[in-house]
């Protein structure tokens, strides 16, 4: 078991490693600070299944991180929710296949209600449907999935998770969060008090 379990780990943390690294990330980090930070807009984030909870999780990361940001269910959207969408906002879309379909009827209607709205795509393949639409495509080197079946989303949305967080600590370097801007936000827990008692000491 210990060796199996040695064996995951190690397909987990080269997948990770061998994510691509691209001029996209400042690409997507710089467009990201435009619209939200520049422009009053917000990111929206969306996706369907596993991708679409690692893509709420960005969505409330970069939100207690100081850039606004928003979970839209791709289904839920094509029953009224697509009205959170604005034309100053931003949005990433995450598919590992690229080819989701409530992801790439998403766009269609997004663009539908404001032509001009910019996209960022995290996929597996970069010459997906989805991934000709995106402003800006993160590839996650599309790693075999550790399941045993190759079917599960697992080392997939490890890498994706990794993704966002790229995006997320790059956009808080830019935009210099601090420690009283976390504090602001974390009022209560350990990390509240822990941001509170570092703001004091700046």
């Amino acid at each position: 078991m210990n060796e199996e379990i040695s064996a995951i780990l190690q397909k987990e943390a080269e997948a990770v490693l061998n994510i691509p690294v691209s001029t996209g990330y400042h690409d997507a980090v710089t467009l990201i600070i435009d619209h939200v930070h520049h422009r009053n807009g917000k990111l929206i984030t969306s996706g369907m299944g596993k991708a679409g909870q690692i893509a709420a999780n960005i969505a409330t990361t970069f939100s207690s991180t100081g850039t606004p940001a928003f979970f839209l269910h791709p289904s839920e959207a094509q029953h009224g929710d697509l009205g959170i969408v604005c034309e100053n906002d931003v949005m990433l879309l995450i598919s590992n296949s690229g080819k989701t379909r409530e992801l790439v009827e998403l766009v269609e209607l997004a663009r539908g209600l404001h032509p001009a709205l910019r996209f960022i795509v995290i996929t597996s393949n970069p010459d997906s449907p989805l991934a000709k639409e995106a402003d800006i495509c993160l590839a996650t080197g599309a790693p075999a999935e550790v399941c045993p079946l190759g079917l599960t989303p697992t080392t997939s949305t490890t890498v994706m998770t990794v993704i966002g967080d790229l995006l997320v600590v790059s956009t808080m370097k830019r935009i210099r969060f601090t420690y009283a801007d976390y504090a602001k936000r974390h009022h209560g827990g350990y990390l509240g008090t822990v941001s509170r008692e570092q703001s004091k000491k700046q």
